[in-house]
């Protein structure tokens, strides 16, 4: 199947292109974008055009900033196409939830992606969960901004997230391996005086069971990130991290499982598209908006605190 890369920016060139062109499933046909282009590859500036012109391309995968991404969606599902979306799936859970309506009424494909969820040992963490009665969970999920988010300026403005672009991964790791879901109930906000969206941010989560769940997010770390998920439970301890590649349970490494034969489905981008391309084939839609949701209710009942200004 043909697919667009809308958006050609550090994320598209890291991950999604090479992705797609190590698949068995996709063409890569054609991007779209103001700013970028990849060599060899058909590209357009606007997306109606290329929706125009090129009734062969089945699908768009929407890689830039969560603020345009609805009118860009919304484009392309008008024109029967179906849509990838690179998370977090939209600037608010309105407009994703439209999105949603409008392709389960179109019966197009429609993906929230959220690619921390197809690391390595995330299925095996929560395998492990499944049974065990949790009693604490901290979060930890801290990078050098500088290191990972160069340029994107975007990051600071409003609909951008700041820290929770990057710590959006950990909520969808963490609403994917727990087998109950939980609630925000206090946030603080650390923003710069200077941007209009966190550079830090504390969680405290309400679980049905009483567990205590908490997250430690920050942009300021210098060095090695800390990508980590640790776990207390009645049947030992569990720790997740580099971002859900590795798993200790009771002190003790566990392998993750050895990959499909077929190469193109080895990794988290090359997994998403081989889970967009049964979405595609079925029409159907996964629009799982839970991490989303959590950083919604940080942002309406988070303390805001003032912190010195970012230099950008």
């Amino acid at each position: 199947m043909k697919i667009a890369i809308v958006g050609v920016g550090k994320i598209a060139r890291d991950q999604h292109i090479p992705a797609i062109q190590n698949s068995l499933d996709w063409e890569f046909a054609a991007t779209v974008s103001r700013h970028g282009s990849f060599e060899g590859i058909p590209s357009y500036t606007d997306l109606a055009t290329l929706l125009s012109e090129r009734p062969d391309i089945a699908c768009v995968s929407l890689c830039m900033p969560p603020v345009p991404r609805y009118d860009y969606a919304m484009v392309a599902l008008n024109a029967g196409r179906h849509v990838m979306l690179e998370k977090p799936p939209g600037a608010s859970v309105a407009e994703c939830i439209a999105l949603e309506t409008k392709a389960r009424d179109a019966k197009l494909a429609l993906y929230a992606t959220w690619h921390s969820r197809e690391a390595a040992c995330v299925d095996l963490a929560r395998e492990w969960l499944a049974d065990k009665r949790l009693r604490r969970l901290s979060i930890a999920w801290c990078e050098d901004v500088r290191k990972w988010h160069p340029g994107q300026t975007w990051i600071w403005e409003a609909g951008g997230l700041g820290v929770f672009d990057p710590g959006i991964n950990a909520l969808s790791i963490l609403t994917k391996i727990l087998p109950v879901p939980v609630r925000v109930v206090a946030a603080e906000l650390s923003f710069p005086e200077n941007c209009e969206t966190p550079i830090a941010a504390t969680l405290n989560f309400g679980h049905p069971d009483g567990a205590e769940v908490t997250g430690t997010f920050d942009f300021r770390q210098l060095g090695d990130e800390t990508w980590s998920i640790a776990a207390e439970t009645d049947g030992g301890n569990l720790i997740l991290s580099e971002g859900g590649a590795r798993l200790m349970v009771n002190g003790v490494e566990r392998s993750p499982r050895v990959p499909d034969v077929n190469q193109a489905m080895s990794g988290e981008y090359p997994r998403l598209y081989a889970n967009m391309a049964k979405l595609t084939n079925e029409r159907r839609v996964d629009m799982d908006l839970s991490p989303l949701i959590l950083v919604a209710d940080a942002f309406l009942i988070g303390r805001r605190k003032i912190v010195e200004p970012f230099d950008k």
